[in-house]
């Protein structure tokens, strides 16, 4: 059968790396084999289809891969997507495996009285009332063929989620676990998704789905569109997913209103339905000036440079003029402006891109600091890739979590016990000067911006503190408190951690490296440095091995609340993602005072 794709598009096909999956690459053998198709769009960007109308590649109008998509059939012989993979704006490849989670619960029903009549639906029904949901709802997630009763009475309980991983060379063959979400229906696109783990998911991945989301919504509802809700078990409503979802959908709410204050109420956000944008986002990537610009109708909303240190976009400023970092795309007669702080560089725009608006005329905010003066001028360049990689990424089984990746739990857990016990409370509303010291993953949990403080904050991880310092600005920006960064200090911890513990201090944090765990003398010296350091009404938050709280208190300081952080409700509520997560032996959480 003759191909029925255009010779120039069919060379789209056949630019080295576009297809990867072994049942797409088959395509590639002859333009008079398979019959696939291909829709150059009214942007530009071209869509390939397999033999049954399935889309496998989408690209930019110059052929740059957007994602690619490889179909099979289950167990069952139904038309399912086996994977996908997606390009991010600074060129790093995610990937997408439907299903690739299982968690299996067994439940023994021989004791139970007429256990021979349950059915599926009965099964539904206890899930439903354990979990305090709708029996429809918990049925919507859980069919039949994952709810299963043997002879002896053995149920059998099964939980499927879509997995993203990271792809070290754009393919399968070591990929990297990252996050997980309820599993879709991708063959038949019938509700948004709950993102598990999403602090984990590289820059741009959100979007990214989405594009795939949406083209494959398109794919299936070419003649009516069908409405959609945000479902799962349980529902993790948030600003951040209501703007993801409003770039491609937009919000409906029966009767009229605004659907942002319905959708942030978890147990309704269901009530809010969402239907096709006419205007998704569009990328287009150009790899010789290493850019990706985005496109929303005819306004550029970024633009993001591969080879950037920083590790971030330039966005359009918001109504009021702000935008993350100072870093803002003005567009003027068709010439990208890309403002960092002061500087400025321009990026003629390409005619694939289509008409672009000019950015209006607006009142510039006036940062009186850059975000990069929190890390002082000997503060080292980061490396592009491991700036856009900054996350913290956690074991899909039962290895051990990372030094880094740990510390979230502990520092969610103490900023949620000093808001909650009034003597802690105390120490922290007096605090006006704070050292962190080693808390690389979760300095931000240990940064208050209620009022103005002195911080320290020594690091090992340049592009984690660099991280820190981003957000840091960002929230001081927003709030008109730029001022207060001139008290943010942040300094290499080896080099200046003499210098910073011979300081007195209203409230320390303190992460031991797990380097450091077996060795007494050093856990000896970092217990009289914390005494040393501390104001005599001070706080110090501490995690370290357990075996360190003899010291502590020798040091001298008192132990006054103390935890292991395997049992904190933070690493708890992990575990019901991955159940096979273990922590570093002895972790535990310590508040001390003086003595």
């Amino acid at each position: 059968m003759a191909s029925k794709i255009p010779p120039d598009l069919f060379t789209i096909l056949q630019h080295p790396g576009n297809l990867v999956f072994p049942s797409n690459r088959s395509y590639l053998r002859d333009v008079g084999g398979p019959c696939v198709d291909a829709v150059r769009q009214p942007s530009g960007h071209v869509i390939c289809y397999d033999p049954h109308g399935r889309r496998i590649l989408a690209t930019d109008p110059e052929g740059n891969p957007l994602h690619e998509c490889e179909w099979g059939t289950d167990q069952h012989e139904r038309v399912v997507l086996s994977r996908a993979r997606f390009q991010l704006e600074w060129g790093q490849w995610v990937g997408l495996k439907p299903g690739g989670m299982v968690r299996s619960t067994g439940l023994d029903l021989s004791t139970r009285p007429g256990w021979g009549r349950l059915r599926a639906d009965d099964l539904r029904q206890m899930a439903a009332q354990a979990m305090g949901v709708t029996l429809d709802e918990v049925r919507f997630f859980y069919p039949d063929h994952d709810l299963t009763i043997d002879a002896g009475g053995q149920a059998t309980i099964r939980h499927r989620k879509d997995v993203f991983y990271k792809l070290q060379d754009g393919t399968f063959g070591n990929p990297q676990f990252m996050a997980c979400m309820g599993a879709m229906h991708w063959d038949d696109i019938d509700f948004l998704p709950v993102v598990e783990l999403f602090q984990s998911l590289l820059p741009g991945t959100g979007s990214a789905t989405f594009e795939l989301i949406r083209g494959l919504y398109d794919d299936q509802n070419r003649q009516q569109p069908r409405p959609l809700r945000y479902r799962g078990i349980p529902t993790y409503p948030s600003e951040a997913a209501f703007r993801l979802f409003s770039a491609f959908f937009s919000a409906q709410l029966e009767g009229g209103g605004d659907p942002f204050p319905v959708f942030m109420d978890a147990p309704r956000s269901h009530e809010v339905t969402w239907l096709p944008d006419p205007n998704p986002p569009r990328r287009y990537f150009d790899p010789e000036r290493k850019l990706c610009v985005t496109i929303k109708g005819e306004k550029v909303q970024k633009v993001t440079q591969s080879d950037d240190p920083s590790g971030l976009p330039f966005s359009s400023p918001s109504p009021s003029g702000f935008a993350p970092c100072d870093r803002r795309v003005h567009v003027v007669r068709g010439v990208l402006e890309l403002h960092d702080g002061g500087k400025v560089a321009t990026v003629p725009a390409k005619p694939s891109w289509g008409r672009l608006q000019d950015t209006q005329q607006q009142q510039l905010v006036t940062c009186p600091l850059a975000w990069r003066s929190l890390l002082g001028d000997d503060f080292p360049t980061v490396d592009p890739p491991a700036a856009f990689s900054a996350v913290l990424s956690y074991p899909e089984g039962a290895a051990e979590v990372a030094e880094w990746s740990s510390q979230p739990f502990a520092g969610d857990h103490l900023q949620d016990v000093l808001e909650q016990d009034p003597r802690l409370g105390a120490h922290l509303a007096h605090a006006t000067r704070v050292l962190i010291d080693n808390f690389d993953g979760a300095s931000g949990s240990c940064i208050r911006l209620d009022r103005p403080r002195d911080y320290t904050i020594l690091y090992r991880s340049p592009v984690f503190a660099q991280k820190c310092a981003q957000s840091v600005w960002n929230q001081l920006a927003q709030s008109s408190r730029l001022e207060w960064a001139k008290a943010f200090r942040f300094h290499p911890a080896e080099a200046f951690r003499d210098k910073a513990y011979s300081e007195r201090y209203d409230l320390i944090y303190l992460w031991v490296p797990f380097a450091q765990f077996n060795e007494l003398e050093q856990l000896h010296a970092l217990a009289d440095r914390v005494a040393s350091a501390l104001d005599s009404r001070g706080l110090a938050c501490v995690v370290g091995p357990s075996a360190m709280a003899l010291m502590l208190q020798g040091a001298p300081l008192q132990v006054i609340y103390s935890s292991p952080v395997q049992d904190l409700p933070s690493f708890r509520m992990h575990l019901t993602i991955l159940p096979q997560s273990r922590l570093r032996p002895g972790l535990t959480l310590f508040f001390l005072t003086k003595t």
